[in-house]
């Protein structure tokens, strides 16, 4: 396709019931460097997210995606506190190989001056560790704390909070860990030119800058600012509906895509709606919040962790092979007057019909770990109108993208489901035996229908 996807708190009802090179990129939940490519074969990408309930904020879920879009339960109810509360969970993994929470521990009516901590070696069991009091004089509320880790590789914690004199204003302070067991912190040091009344800060680098994403409490939106240290002076330059997300969000995470683009969620409290959003312009501009399939309206405020992982798909290239679907086994990929088809194809079958249903395989032209497919006439598998088709290369860098999937596991043993390089979260999907490039509806028929299985070829 010749486009990108569609163009670019809650505490406020609290309150009143109260009275960015992809190799220079440093993710903010991440102990190292973002993966702005591909999964190689026999790996995966796997993000991991720890919201709290819309229910019950007393424990976590764990939820698991190799897409970003497409999470699956890994444990329910994965940790409750010995006390108190958790929201507002932020997970990382450290150098020590352990996931590591730290969390809000008490509800919005409560005083609560303490931080939470808990430690997992598998992210489904989780042991508590502390709470940790934040020495704030007169502190009155200590919100919505986030991991930062740094380039020098120091792990910090930007936390949201407020003072007695007035509990409802909050100001981000970073705390710095002074050891590697994270059990000791630095004196809080507000984030300067962010100032009062910002809450749930989440900051992400790339090169020497960083960037801030950050709620203003009064306006409700989600606003954005830089500065060149971690406490800055930042300068916040985009305020009000800056990116079309609306109003009434908090919550902000931002992860970097395996195609390089970046991808922020946020908690639509407002109209009980998790949101996604992507850019592909350093955060300029930004694509139409989309709700985020299956855990929207059960989740609340979580941030997001991105690794890869052993154990993906593997699929050697410059060879040929056919594709079987994996819920209609009788069923293949074939090339149909330049579109891709599934029609019936068996040992019967014309010569020109197995020679229609054999692809090479070869390296992504966007991206050399993902996969493009080519037909026996030399042209490329790639989307148009969200339509699979068949075209010759026409060396642009459009092309590339709209030839290029990603291989993700299956429904199935065997079974490899096909992301778009240059659409995140769609997939070739079947329907009505056509196939087309559909966003995934985090159902097991999507995932059923988007699967399919490599074999010999026919031709």
């Amino acid at each position: 396709m010749s486009t990108r996807p569609p163009t670019p708190s809650r505490r406020t009802l609290l309150r009143a019931l109260a009275a960015l090179p992809a190799s220079a990129v440093l993710l903010g939940e991440l102990p190292g460097a973002a993966f702005a490519a591909a999964p190689p074969s026999g790996s995966a990408t796997r993000y991991t997210i720890v919201p709290f309930l819309n229910s019950n904020d007393g424990t976590v879920n764990v939820y698991q995606s190799d897409d970003a879009t497409d999470f699956r339960l890994l444990k329910s109810s994965a940790y409750t506190p010995p006390s108190n509360r958790i929201r507002d969970a932020s997970v990382f993994k450290h150098t020590d190989g352990y996931y590591y929470l730290t969390y809000t521990t008490h509800t919005w009516q409560d005083i609560s001056t303490t931080i939470g901590f808990a430690r997992s070696s598998d992210r489904a069991n989780w042991t508590f560790l502390y709470d940790y009091t934040v020495p704030i004089t007169n502190l009155s509320r200590a919100w919505a704390p986030e991991w930062f880790v740094d380039s020098d590789g120091s792990v910090n914690v930007i936390v949201s909070c407020s003072v007695t004199s007035d509990e409802w204003i909050f100001t981000p302070y970073r705390l710095k860990a002074t050891n590697s067991t994270l059990t000791a912190w630095s004196s809080p040091v507000a984030l300067s030119g962010i100032g009062p009344n910002h809450i749930d800060t989440y900051i992400v680098r790339t090169g020497s800058t960083y960037h801030a994403f950050t709620k203003n409490e009064t306006a409700k939106y989600i606003e954005y600012a830089t500065a060149s240290s971690l406490t800055g002076p930042y300068a916040i330059s985009r305020t009000g509906d800056w990116a079309g997300w609306g109003s009434y969000r908090e919550g902000p995470s931002v992860i970097q895509l395996d195609n390089g683009g970046w991808r922020i969620f946020f908690d639509g409290y407002g109209d009980g709606t998790y949101y996604y959003s992507d850019s592909y312009d350093t955060f300029a501009t930004w694509s139409a919040p989309t709700a985020l399939p299956v855990v929207s309206g059960a989740a609340r405020h979580f941030t997001v962790i991105k690794e890869t992982v052993s154990g993906g798909p593997s699929l050697a290239k410059n060879v040929t092979r056919s594709f079987q679907s994996a819920n209609y086994s009788t069923r293949y990929w074939q090339a149909q007057s330049s579109l891709l088809n599934l029609p019936v194809v068996t040992a019967s079958s014309t010569a020109a019909e197995k020679s229609a249903a054999t692809f090479t395989v070869v390296a992504g032209l966007a991206d050399s770990n993902g996969y493009s497919f080519r037909d026996s006439s030399g042209n490329y598998l790639r989307h148009w109108d969200f339509r699979a088709r068949f075209d010759a290369n026409d060396g642009t860098s459009t092309f590339a993208k709209d030839a290029t999937f990603i291989a993700r596991t299956g429904s199935s043993s065997g079974a490899i489901r096909w992301e778009s390089y240059n659409y995140p979260g769609y997939y070739l999907r079947h329907y009505n035996y056509q196939l087309r490039v559909e966003r995934t509806a985090g159902t097991d028929l999507f995932r059923q229908d988007s699967s399919f299985v490599p074999v010999g070829a026919w031709g």
